[in-house]
């Protein structure tokens, strides 16, 4: 079965215009060109004082925050920039989109934030403040990272398996609230996909963010949570929740002992959050080209790696064409489990 982190392209052309096609896949890899182009905008301008502004889709000490900063304190070791990080969290990321859209169109203004704001939230919100297609260029992934569900040991004693959790859900459909960082995100989308398969009945839980959703895991609120793996990976250690699956091909590097989901029967469960960096639609070509090849170096060094790695995530960069085409890929995947699950926000 399809799933979005596998290589799809060959699939894009289902849902969108031929206009649409043509804006996103018009970044060419011109790898030479965007190096003889690395002093085009204001990157020029960043490394003789002026800052380059990136935007951050959430507030300070989230995730896409963490991987802001470290992108930039990089970006000042490889390339000598001086890099801000402005944080415009809120209203699923609209809020940082509106102020990318609003920067000028010269390639001092990036925006770092979750993949989803351009492959679920067009096909989630009924009135969105953007066009993904026209407001955001792609110009380069930054980290991947694995999704987990976790229950909580002392409300689900003898729960160790998916299917002991399957099971228990059967006996106990009022206690089953499982709880995700809020509605139409990945984590939502992943337990909705699980629990539609198995036929189940339960309560979805929205929270606004992750740590607020530990919280009540914890405090027995809630029976169990869909969240990113490097969220849940200090409470599995220490015993206080149980991660009974992982979301990769494969077990997680950074939880080894867990099972996956595909190990426990659920091959189409291979689901990875990713964040990336955008620059506004205006902008150039050959400035997106600078600015990725200038990310790329940053993002593969040694240092962001393990900064990374701290944080559950993985490093990873890309060409913009590549970001463009897997954009288009997960637009067509996410938007039949949208409608299947009836998920929608008005």
């Amino acid at each position: 079965m399809t799933h979005p982190t596998r290589d799809r392209c060959e699939c894009v052309n289902a849902l969108l215009t031929a206009n649409e096609r043509r804006r996103f896949l018009r970044a060419g890899a011109r790898g030479l060109a965007a190096l003889s182009t690395l002093s085009v905008g204001r990157f020029a301008d960043a490394a003789r004082g002026d800052p380059l502004r990136i935007l951050c889709s959430g507030p300070a000490g989230s995730i896409p925050d963490l991987v802001a900063r470290a992108v930039a304190d990089q970006l000042s070791d490889t390339a000598g920039l001086r890099a801000v990080v402005d944080n415009r969290p809120g209203a699923a990321g609209q809020i940082s989109v509106g102020a990318l859209k609003g920067a000028a169109a010269d390639g001092s203004t990036l925006l770092l934030a979750q993949g989803a704001i351009a492959t679920v939230y067009p096909y989630l919100y009924a009135k969105l403040g953007y066009d993904p297609a026209i407001d955001l260029q792609p110009v380069s992934l930054a980290s991947e990272m694995l999704l987990a569900l976790a229950v909580r040991p002392a409300v689900l004693q003898d729960v160790t398996t998916l299917a002991d959790f399957i099971g228990w859900i059967r006996g106990h459909p009022a206690q089953a609230n499982i709880g995700s960082p809020g509605t139409g995100t990945l984590p939502h989308l992943l337990e909705a996909m699980l629990l539609r398969k198995a036929g189940v009945a339960w309560q979805h839980v929205a929270y606004s963010g992750g740590p607020p959703a530990v919280t009540d895991l914890l405090g027995g609120q809630i029976a169990a949570l869909v969240l990113p793996e490097g969220l849940l990976r200090q409470h599995h250690a220490a015993g206080r929740v149980r991660v009974l699956a992982t979301s990769g091909s494969a077990r997680s590097a950074y939880m080894p002992d867990v099972p996956s989901f595909v190990e426990q029967g659920h091959p189409e469960l291979v689901v990875k959050e990713w964040f990336a960096f955008f620059a506004p639609g205006r902008v150039p070509k050959t400035t997106v080209e600078a600015s990725s090849a200038l990310l790329r170096e940053a993002i593969a060094r040694p240092g962001l790696s393990a900064a990374f790695a701290r944080a559950g995530m993985t490093a990873v960069s890309s060409l913009p064409s590549t970001l463009s085409a897997r954009i288009i890929s997960e637009q067509q995947y996410w938007q039949p489990v949208l409608q299947a699950n009836d998920i929608r926000v008005d």
